[in-house]
């Protein structure tokens, strides 16, 4: 049986890389978390005084692109890829609230988007990924043969990060939360290259209302479904 690219996009906080995990882990699937890319991006902007409250050196960030080297390293303990940043493991410094306060401001940048997108196609070429960001279905991978669009509510979306941070020792507020929700959205579907936007092909599944297990089983039946059209 040939293998497909499943291509997930949707809202911040939708846990489009948790479900894509557990797709890919069942699949024997490779897994990209195009997120996590721009988060070492934008974690390298910080790290260079490029980005700051107030602050964004674009030009300086875009120049420095080349110094730039992203790649996945799957971990066994964890069972899953964690990001490297120029060969340093930084999977837990890109997942703050303070990386996802300029996160999508990086993204807005073309030059950044062009680079991490090319690296995106290269690293899905040979079919059998799971892919989740933005602007897969649209940019990365128009042709996939299995497009989701995943949202939620803005509220809802904000408890379940508010957890998570909570759950890493974090010290955040819901509002603050919230707002980086909110605003995330806004920047994300209203940015000129490459916006958020669901794929005519894609389907939407709204989970503010599912659990990890229900939104599992009605995405595999929807590969099960896509991978029998292609025998």
């Amino acid at each position: 049986m040939s293998k497909i690219t499943i291509a997930i996009d949707g809202f911040s906080s939708t846990g489009k890389s948790t479900v894509a995990k557990q797709i890919a882990n069942h699949l024997g699937y490779v897994y990209v978390d195009s997120g996590a890319m721009y988060r070492a991006v934008t974690f390298y902007a910080m790290q260079n005084g490029f980005i700051k409250e107030n602050y964004f050196n674009a030009e300086a960030l875009v120049a420095n692109l080349k110094n730039i080297t992203i790649s996945f390293k799957f971990n066994p303990q964890l069972g899953f890829a964690e990001v490297y940043l120029n060969n340093r493991n930084v999977e837990n410094e890109i997942r703050t609230l303070e990386v996802s306060n300029f996160v999508s401001k990086v993204a807005e940048i073309s030059e950044v988007r062009q680079k991490l997108v090319e690296q995106q196609q290269h690293l899905g070429k040979q079919g059998g990924v799971v892919m989740d960001g933005r602007d897969i279905g649209t940019v990365v991978f128009p042709h996939a043969e299995l497009k989701l669009f995943m949202t939620a509510s803005s509220e809802t979306r904000a408890k379940r990060r508010y957890s998570e941070l909570i759950a890493r020792g974090e010290t955040v507020t819901y509002e603050a939360v919230l707002k980086n929700v909110q605003e995330r959205d806004y920047i994300d579907t209203n940015r000129e290259d490459s916006p958020l936007a669901k794929a005519e092909d894609a389907i939407e599944i709204d989970n503010s209302h599912m659990g990890l297990q229900e939104q599992f089983d009605k995405i595999m039946q929807l590969v099960k479904v896509t991978l029998k059209k292609q025998v």
